[in-house]
C-alpha cells in the first residue's frame, strides 16, 4: 500500500463505458484514485511493466472475459511479477469453473457485477487486506469449482484448533473475531495462522480458504 491514506486503483475491463461508470463512481470516493486503465489484459500488463506515473496500483478491478487475454490469464501474469498486487475479479459470469480460476490464478475476491456499490467497496477494502470478500452464490460456486477439480489430497496433519482456524479463515473472519469465536487471543490466532501457512506450505490466508474449500471442511449453508 501507497504511503498516504489514498488507494489506488487500476480498471481493467474492455468495455469503455463499464470504466467510465467504475471510475465515476470511484471518484466520489475519497479513499480511492483511480490511477490507470486498460482495455484488454495485454494492454494492462504492458501498461505495469512501462510504469504507471503514479506508480504500483493498490488494486486491480479486473474484467474476466476480454478478448485475446482473459481476466484469470491476465491475473496469473500480473501476480507472478507483481505478488503483493491485490486484484479483485468483478464479473457477470457464475461459473464455477470461472470462480475457482480466478481464485486459484491470485485474485483475492470474485464479485458479480449486479452487487451494489456498498458491496463493492467493501470488496475492496477488504481485498486491500488480503481478506476474500464472496457473496453466498460466489463461495458455493468455489466449492462446486474444488471438489469437481478433485485435486491432490494430502494430509498435512492439521490439529483440531487449526482446522477450527482454518473454517474461520475461509468464512473470511478477521483474527480479533476468530479469537474472539475461539475464545483466545489474537497472539495465539496468530501463531496457529502462521502454522497453517507453513503445515500447509502456501503463502496467504487467501490460500488457506482455497484449501478447507478443498478439504469439504467448509459449512454449506
Amino acid at each position: 500500500m501507497n504511503g498516504t491514506n489514498t488507494l489506488k486503483v487500476m480498471i481493467v475491463d474492455d468495455h469503455d463505458m463499464v470504466r467510465i461508470g467504475l471510475r465515476t463512481y470511484l471518484m466520489l470516493e475519497p479513499k480511492f484514485e483511480v490511477v490507470a486503465e486498460a482495455g484488454s489484459g495485454q494492454a494492462a500488463i504492458s501498461m505495469l511493466e512501462a510504469g504507471i506515473p503514479a506508480g504500483i496500483p493498490d488494486l486491480i478491478l479486473m474484467d474476466l472475459m476480454m478478448p485475446g487475454m482473459d481476466g484469470i490469464e491476465t491475473t496469473r501474469q500480473i501476480i507472478a511479477k507483481y505478488p503483493d498486487l491485490k486484484i479483485v475479479m468483478l464479473t457477470s459470469f457464475l461459473e464455477d469453473d470461472k470462480v475457482y480460476g480466478a481464485i486459484e490464478a491470485g485474485a483475492v475476491s470474485y464479485v458479480l457485477k449486479t452487487v451494489s456499490a456498498e458491496e463493492l467497496i467493501y470488496a475492496l477494502h477488504g481485498a486491500v487486506k488480503g481478506m476474500p470478500v464472496m457473496t453466498a452464490d460466489v463461495s458455493q460456486a468455489l466449492t462446486r469449482g474444488l471438489r469437481q477439480r478433485t485435486a491432490q489430497s494430502g494430509d498435512e496433519d492439521l490439529t483440531e484448533r487449526e482446522k477450527e482456524v482454518l473454517l474461520l479463515i475461509a468464512e473470511g473472519r478477521s483474527n480479533k473475531e476468530i479469537g474472539e469465536e475461539l475464545h483466545i487471543s489474537i497472539k495465539t490466532v496468530k501463531t496457529h495462522v502462521s502454522n497453517l501457512l507453513m503445515k500447509c506450505e502456501l503463502d496467504d490466508r487467501t490460500q488457506l480458504a482455497v484449501l478447507a474449500h478443498r478439504k469439504g471442511w467448509v459449512k454449506n449453508t
